[in-house]
């Protein structure tokens, strides 16, 4: 059974892991007989904020502890996980990969992503092993990789100036598709960057986790 290692990023889509990306990830991934290995940097989120209201809270949350809710309790810290355990990597989207993951949410095109996700992402690479990043999550990669990429975050002009600014190039994408890299099997969907609801978030989502499946082959 393949292993698809999910990173997430806490819960809820303003300080953390999107949920329904991750819900539809995980569900997609089991749907095609593949294993969801789950893992979250432990170490506390870069803010908190309340969905009900859309504003800061207090306390501080910790962003393992908090991804644990999506997981139901079946997570580990991202620092153990291994490229040799895994045969695919995809990490959803949510203001958590901007905040916690990285901090483009902050930087912008200066950003630097979380040294655990980056040398997992590297080592996944370089073992030949496919990649699925959505929504905001790609904007990550040109700072993981010193070299070009194809990929998209769906069709805002602003967010991909940013991202063929740090070096991506960028491809427009519908939000009921996917865009392949396909010499680095590299795959990305705009999931809530574009979509108006959950079942328009799913079929790019659902064709990520396919084309990732099969680029594991």
């Amino acid at each position: 059974m393949k292993k698809i290692g999910v990173v997430l990023s806490g819960c809820g889509v303003y300080d953390g892991s999107e949920i329904h990306e991750a819900v539809i990830t995980l569900l997609a991934i089991a749907r095609s007989g593949a294993q969801a290995v789950c893992f979250a940097p432990d170490k506390a989120q870069s803010d908190v904020i309340n969905h009900l209201a859309g504003e800061s809270m207090a306390p501080e949350r910790n962003v393992l502890i908090e991804a644990a809710r999506i997981a139901r309790g079946e997570i580990q810290p991202l620092s153990k996980a291994s490229e040799s355990e895994l045969d695919a990597l995809i990490v959803p989207g949510g203001f958590g990969a901007a905040k916690n993951l990285s901090n483009f949410a902050v930087q912008g095109s200066q950003c630097s992503v979380d040294p655990e996700l980056k040398a997992l992402t590297l080592a996944m690479h370089a073992a030949g092993k496919p990649l699925g990043f959505m929504c905001i999550a790609p904007a990550m990669l040109p700072k993981i990789f010193d070299f070009q990429l194809r990929i998209t975050i769906g069709t805002n002009i602003d967010t991909a100036e940013v991202l063929e600014e740090m070096g991506a190039e960028h491809v427009p994408c519908p939000v009921d598709d996917i865009v392949i890299d396909e010499e680095n099997k590299v795959v990305t969907t705009p999931a809530y960057m574009l979509a108006q609801n959950i079942a328009e978030a799913a079929t790019g989502i659902e064709k990520l986790v396919a084309r990732v499946l099969v680029l594991c082959e």
